[in-house]
């Protein structure tokens, strides 16, 4: 079976052939691994092993943790700026509690908005202008390798392609 990526921003009437219903935007999910719990690094993603990034405007609603470590952690964010071919890449100023905040990564768990456990920034755009990469950093003594995924949508201004 043939797979197939996009770098496009997905949206969808719901089938409405008159253009006449609002586009949504669509709900993504990417897996997500953290080698070593007690360790301040950047979240990885599961297929090559290098840095998470999410697109500017991402805003992540959920973060589901199914494979556990010991002790508490938070999962943020480092915006990236001037990425690209012929760029030199710098970081901003990492949200170090904007999705988890000192969570128990003991259990498997789902963080929502309204949740315990949830950042600031769960639910909110994270970055309107920046790609971000994904962190983590202990909150006490944690050890172990934790997986998940992230769920989050691309917002945009509601535009629909032609």
């Amino acid at each position: 079976m043939a797979t197939a990526t996009t770098s496009a921003v997905w949206r969808s009437t719901g089938g409405d052939q008159t253009r006449t219903a609002e586009a949504g935007s669509m709900v993504m999910a990417v897996p997500f691994f953290i080698a070593n719990l007690a360790a301040t690094a950047n979240v990885l993603n599961v297929s090559g092993g290098s840095a998470l990034v999410l697109p500017a405007n991402a805003v992540v609603t959920d973060v589901i943790v199914s494979s556990v470590g010991t002790g508490r952690a938070d999962i943020g964010f480092t915006p990236l700026v001037n990425v690209g071919p012929g760029q030199t890449t710098t970081t901003g100023t990492n949200v170090p509690q904007a999705f988890v905040a000192n969570l128990s990564m003991a259990t498997r768990v789902t963080v929502s908005v309204g949740s315990a456990g949830n950042g600031a920034s769960l639910g909110n755009v994270a970055n309107a202008t920046n790609l971000i990469v994904v962190t983590s950093a202990a909150n006490g003594t944690s050890s172990g390798t934790v997986s998940g995924r992230i769920v989050y949508h691309v917002a945009d201004a509601g535009q629909q392609s032609a």
